[in-house]
């Protein structure tokens, strides 16, 4: 069987805390509708509507829960009409850490009315959430079965996992290091995570090597091109020779990774995130890093990590260079976007005219010429300048802020940094505060695999 994993975002979390434990030491209930992603061998079950049962439907006591079962007919029907999963979580006050025999015998009952309305045997899911906050979890299959969901991921300021099985296991020498400072957890942790990198040039390939040697356990790597000398200054492990053969670069960086030896497990996708396969397999990651030029692959990123309740980590490098040959300007920028969060449009990064303009260029450059000529459109930066000392040093922004968010070791909190500014040639670091999404963009939380995927009918099958 696939292995089940469950997201939700922070704010679902807190929501679901509040409400299981109101403080009167009884036992409480919610459903989620959460939509579905599945690829590489994963199921999983993403958050989309939380329903919180009231009080006075249930008869609650310290060791018992009982609730009406016509509470879930409106939720069934809307779960049916969108191909929704269903999300029964419910706390033990008592902090009992398993499944009771009045839990199995109410799973088996309320699960069975729930593949009575929805067809097919995908797996449905029960959670119990104890009373400083852990999750745990099983799927309640179409026979009546239960088996553990693998992993929890909480995603929002910072990233919290709860994991079937206890973060302790043996730390590799080349490891050790790490745990000194991360903790065995943390480290073990790392070693359990599938991180996708989109782009795997410039900053990419600095990125893919740092997480390597962290010991990430699987890397899902995306990029179409190939490799031309002019990438030869900074893709890690690239040859003469492989520019000379113009071998793809997720296929160079993949063998460099498998030289270095350490275990990682490889998911190569020579494309871009307009073929479903690789937008699938993204999404079945743990986090993303996106490493892109484009506007528009970074839009459409954004928009699979709010649809999938992915943290998405975003890492551009800004480089001009006057005609003299005096520097402008040396900077970057590390975004961190959560699924409920700004984006790039609303953060001001780009406007929805800069994407326009890329896409007239990508599609038909005469026509994007002749337009910019008049006025209407404005430009594009096609081959961006790029020094490797400067691309290693933004990577290393980047992959640190996955730790921070993932190890909360900062002094401030993780909700300070919703995006980090840094200019090199002007010496100045700022930070910027996230805020919450518009509502027009908080309907797309957690709706995973829909029909055309992302809601775009231009992404190939």
């Amino acid at each position: 069987m696939s292995k089940v994993k469950i997201r939700m975002t922070e704010h679902h979390y807190e929501s679901l805390f509040q409400h299981l434990f109101p403080g009167d030491n009884k036992e409480a209930v919610a459903i989620a509708l959460c939509g579905r992603s599945a690829s590489l061998d994963t199921e999983i079950l993403l958050v989309h509507k939380l329903d919180l049962i009231p009080y006075n439907l249930c008869k609650r006591d310290h060791e018992f829960l009982g609730w009406p079962p016509t509470t879930l007919e409106v939720l069934l029907r809307e779960a049916a009409n969108k191909n929704l999963a269903i999300l029964k979580i419910h706390c033990h006050p008592n902090e009992n850490i398993d499944f009771s025999c009045v839990d199995d015998v109410s799973d088996r009952k309320v699960f069975e009315s729930v593949y009575g309305w929805i067809d097919g045997d995908r797996p449905h899911a029960s959670a119990i959430m104890l009373p400083n906050g852990h999750l745990f979890a099983r799927t309640v299959l179409v026979n009546g079965k239960f088996c553990p969901v693998d992993s929890i991921e909480i995603v929002g300021n910072d990233i919290r996992f709860f994991n079937h099985s206890p973060n302790h296991s043996i730390i590799p020498a080349f490891a050790e290091r790490h745990a000194q400072i991360f903790g065995d957890g943390t480290t073990t942790l790392l070693s359990r995570l599938r991180v996708a990198v989109v782009g795997c040039s410039g900053t990419g390939s600095p990125v893919i090597e740092q997480l390597v040697r962290l010991g990430i356990g699987e890397l899902v790597l995306v990029d179409p091109d190939h490799i031309e000398e002019r990438n030869l200054n900074r893709i890690l492990g690239s040859s003469v020779e492989d520019a000379r053969e113009r071998r793809l670069k997720v296929e160079v960086i993949a063998e460099h990774i498998k030289k270095i030896g350490l275990g990682t497990r490889l998911y190569i996708f020579p494309t871009t995130l307009d073929h479903a396969d690789a937008l699938r397999a993204v999404a079945s990651s743990d986090l993303v890093f996106g490493c892109m030029d484009s506007l528009s692959g970074r839009h459409r990123l954004s928009y699979l990590a709010r649809y999938y309740i992915l943290p998405y980590i975003d890492v551009g490098v800004k480089l001009e260079a006057l005609e003299d040959g005096t520097i402008n300007q040396v900077a970057g920028t590390v975004h961190y976007l959560k699924p409920d969060g700004l984006d790039f449009l609303d953060r001001g990064v780009f406007s929805a005219e800069d994407l326009e303009a890329e896409d007239l260029w990508i599609a038909n450059p005469n026509e994007y010429l002749g337009r910019r000529e008049q006025g209407y459109v404005r430009g594009v930066q096609v081959d961006r300048p790029a020094v490797i000392s400067v691309n290693m040093f933004f990577a290393s922004l980047a992959v640190t802020e996955m730790l921070a968010r993932l190890h909360t070791f900062r002094m401030d909190n993780n909700e300070e940094f919703g995006a980090i500014r840094l200019s090199l040639s002007h010496f100045y670091m700022e930070r910027e505060r996230d805020s919450i999404a518009p509502d027009h963009l908080l309907r797309f939380i957690g709706r995973g695999d829909v029909e055309p995927l992302l809601g775009m009918p231009g992404i190939k099958v």
